[in-house]
This record gives C-alpha cells, sequence and structure tokens, in this order.
C-alpha cells in the first residue's frame, strides 16, 4: 500500500502537474487558487521549469498558447473572474488543436462575488466560454486524491486527442486538505511532429495558426474538430453511480455538492427509502447514456448545485423528459447541509408518491 502525505488541493494540482511532466506554469493569483501557482514558483525552478506569473490573465492564456505550441507540457490556472479573462485565449488554443491543462478554481459569482466556493462557472466549462464552436474536456474531481488523479490524467488525454484539458474544481475542494498518494502512471508522448521546432530535417515548416480568409478551408477545420469532439463524447463521458439500480429518487451532483449528496443519500436509505446517486466525472462529455439508463427505472431526479442551476439542462437533456427533474441550490458562496437536502428528497418523494 502507498504511502499518503497530507495536501491541500491546490497543492496536491501542482505536484500531480510536476509528476505529469509539466515543467511551464504560466498564471496570475487570485483566490481561492492562489497557493497552486504558490506551489509552482517554489518547485518549478528547482528543477529547471518555468514559473511565470504574467501580468494578467490575458497574458498568461497566451503565453500558455506559445508554449503548447512547442510541444511541451504546460498550464494554466485561475478562479471564475480570472478564467473569464483567458475565454479568447482558450478559443485560440482549441482552434489550433493545442494539448495543454486549464485549471479553474471556482469561486461565487457573478461578477468579483465572493472568495467562497461556487459551482456557477458551468455553462462558461461546458458551453465553450469564448467565440466559435469548440469544446473544452471538462473533468470533475470531488476529492483531493481526484483532484491529483485527474490531473495527471487531464495531461495524457489533452496529448491523446490534442485537445485542452480543464479541471473544473471549486473553492473547497482547493482548500480542504486530505491524505493523497503521489502514485502516477503517466504516458508521456514520443513525438509531436505537428510542434513548432524548428525544422530539424524537415522539408516542410510547422505553422499553427487560427486564421482562414477562405471559407471552406474554415468549414473544414469546424468539420475535423466536430468528428473529434465526437469521438471524446464516445469514449471519455465518466460517472460514478450509488445505488441507481433500485432508486426511486436520483440526486445528481458533481464536485464539492456530490460528496454531501452522498451523505444525504445514505442517511435516506437507512430511513427505508430508494434513493441513489449519480455523479458526472466529465461534465464535458456529459454521461447521457448513462444518466438516460438510470432514468429507465428512476421516478425522479434531484440535481444539486451551487449555483441558481446550470447543470439541470445537461440532466434534462439527458433523461429525454421521461422524468420530472427537480432542482436544489445554493449560491453567493453557500454550500447545502446534509439536511437540506435530505428534506428535499423526502419532499420530492412524498409528491412522487401522491
Amino acid at each position: 500500500m502507498s504511502e499518503k502525505i497530507l495536501m491541500k488541493g491546490n497543492e496536491a494540482i501542482g505536484e500531480a502537474a510536476i509528476l505529469a511532466g509539466c515543467h511551464y506554469y504560466f498564471g496570475y493569483p487570485i483566490t481561492p487558487q492562489s497557493e497552486l501557482p504558490e506551489y509552482m514558483a517554489k518547485k518549478l525552478p528547482t528543477m529547471g521549469g518555468v514559473f511565470l506569473q504574467a501580468e494578467s490573465e490575458i497574458a498568461a492564456i497566451n503565453m500558455l498558447y506559445g508554449a503548447a505550441s512547442a510541444g511541451v507540457r504546460a498550464m494554466t490556472s485561475s478562479s471564475s473572474p480570472g478564467f473569464s479573462l483567458k475565454q479568447e485565449g482558450i478559443s485560440y488554443i482549441a482552434a489550433a488543436e493545442l494539448p495543454c491543462l486549464l485549471v479553474n478554481v471556482q469561486r461565487g459569482g457573478p461578477g468579483l462575488g465572493t472568495i467562497q466556493p461556487g459551482q456557477a462557472d458551468y455553462f462558461q466549462a461546458t458551453k465553450g466560454g469564448g467565440h466559435g464552436d469548440y469544446r473544452l474536456l471538462v473533468l470533475a474531481p470531488n476529492s483531493v486524491q481526484e483532484i491529483f488523479d485527474l490531473t495527471v490524467e487531464g495531461f495524457d488525454l489533452a496529448d491523446k486527442y490534442r485537445i485542452p484539458v480543464l479541471i473544473l474544481a471549486d473553492g473547497a475542494l482547493g482548500q480542504m486538505m486530505e491524505a493523497v498518494s503521489l502514485e502516477v502512471k503517466v504516458s508521456l508522448p514520443v513525438e509531436k511532429p505537428w510542434a513548432i521546432t524548428g525544422r530539424r530535417g524537415r522539408t516542410e515548416t510547422n505553422v499553427i495558426n487560427t486564421l482562414s480568409f477562405d471559407k471552406d478551408t474554415a468549414e473544414q477545420t469546424n468539420r475535423d474538430l466536430q468528428k473529434k469532439y465526437a469521438a471524446i463524447t464516445q469514449n471519455e463521458a465518466r460517472c460514478e453511480e450509488f445505488f441507481t439500480d433500485d432508486a426511486e429518487v436520483v440526486l445528481v451532483a458533481y464536485g464539492i455538492t456530490s460528496r454531501i449528496a452522498k451523505s444525504a443519500m445514505e442517511r435516506a436509505r437507512a430511513q427505508g427509502h430508494k434513493v441513489g446517486l449519480f455523479r458526472p466525472v466529465t461534465l464535458w462529455p456529459f454521461p447521457s447514456s448513462d444518466l438516460l439508463r438510470v432514468a429507465q427505472t428512476a421516478k425522479a431526479f434531484l440535481v444539486c448545485e451551487l449555483s441558481a442551476g446550470q447543470m439541470v439542462e445537461d440532466v434534462e437533456l439527458a433523461v429525454r423528459c421521461r422524468k420530472p427533474v427537480h432542482f436544489y441550490g445554493r449560491t453567493g458562496g453557500n454550500m447545502p447541509s446534509t439536511e437540506e437536502l435530505y428534506q428535499q428528497i423526502v419532499k420530492i418523494m412524498h409528491e412522487e408518491g401522491k
């Protein structure tokens, strides 16, 4: 059994990235993710890597564009308002098909909001926060160990599909401390023939560009991207299920909220209620086919989020309006208690039993 050490979520991201071969970080401090750039600032220079605190989030994302173009493993991180500033650059990176890791440790909003946890960046993450038809592969951990594991895997997925991968965490996960095993399995790519590293004996010069003055060429680029996104949807949708086989009411939650929902589910089960939990691990692609399967036997769903209700739309689309979808959320940095969610479960079971 591997040894575990106590780590804060933000620090676990940094350590995982380094072990995954990321030696280039570009970012800007913003609460509640500031421990991550602080960690990278201390560690990367000692191992020949590069930490650069940019003058702004806009500068940071464009530095990442350049580093990813050279074929190195590189990353950036921020929190909600800062991540909004990166959206134009993220669209460029997605269009250029550059693999890299993005991290958003969400806080409450809108505007400057609060430094407390939030999950109201779901639309921005899963629907394309910048311009144009593009997607990010979005991973949603719910523990410090999973933050570590998905950060490592995020780099592999980025290289596998030549796509920017987003770790969508929240202030609670970024700040909490838990025991973490630092064992990693990394599949470092042998070669990136598309990277801008000089000709090196090639007759052709590599060019990375997202501008096209020819509409047919631009359309083909979009078709190629959509073909890739279809493959990711087919191969990478992930979820975790608890007692969904016989559940009458199924909670749907991700990130830190899924842990509260699990406690509420366990309390309901102890009281004899048939309640289950469905946790999306990938927010895009959303595990729609798995949720549709659950909808064949469940009577109702309860979506729990730290927002005014954003994932609700994907849940409704997944179950194709075959079963009622209820919502309970908290905003402003507040999180629901187990008791709150349990009372919502009881209310729904009473309504469905009428």
